[in-house]
């Protein structure tokens, strides 16, 4: 039972509608037989008209805690320091990120998304929302509720095993 279920989470984490990728080479989408890109190669993460993952990922994450520090997104993510500098940094060269000072007085400066990166964050939203929408199309909205509970179910589950929450906005404090 197990290796279904585990083969159909890998199955969701390849997903290209949820995490798309582009590769020099690759079409953008699964369907281009041509072997050209359906969008254009991007040299970075944060460059063409989508963000990548760890792009979409980081500025999620801030989206609803708020502006932190690097050493607070690598805590609450539980990657390396050096990892996330890496990953800001490519946000903030490409002005999707902004550091700022503490808004509580610290010393430690802090990340948030400029005007560009929340709209680039939102028009991604809603692309992924669109394609949901059309693989879910012939779902019944009862069937698109039972799916949504088991998946939030699951992750809840998760993060209390590995004693880290994903920020949700419902559950986001205040600034």
């Amino acid at each position: 039972m197990l290796e279904k279920l585990e083969r159909e989470l890998m199955l969701v984490a390849r997903c290209n509608l949820l995490t798309p990728r582009d590769r020099k080479g690759q079409g953008g989408h699964p369907g281009n037989q041509s072997g050209r890109p359906s969008e254009p190669s991007r040299p970075d993460q944060c460059s063409g008209t989508r963000l990548d993952r760890s792009a979409y990922f980081l500025l999620s994450f801030l989206d609803t805690e708020g502006a932190l520090s690097i050493g607070q997104l690598a805590d609450a993510l539980g990657l390396d320091v050096s990892t996330v500098n890496r990953q800001t940094g490519a946000l903030l060269r490409a002005g999707l990120l902004e550091r700022i000072p503490d808004p509580k007085g610290g010393l430690a400066r802090k990340l948030r998304a400029t005007t560009l990166g929340a709209e680039r964050l939102a028009a991604d939203r809603e692309r992924r929302r669109a394609g949901l929408a059309r693989v879910l199309a012939s779902w019944t909205p009862e069937e698109v509720r039972r799916f949504e509970d088991a998946l939030t179910r699951f992750n809840r589950e998760v993060e209390a095993d590995e004693g880290r929450t994903w920020p949700r906005p419902e559950n986001a404090q205040e600034a």
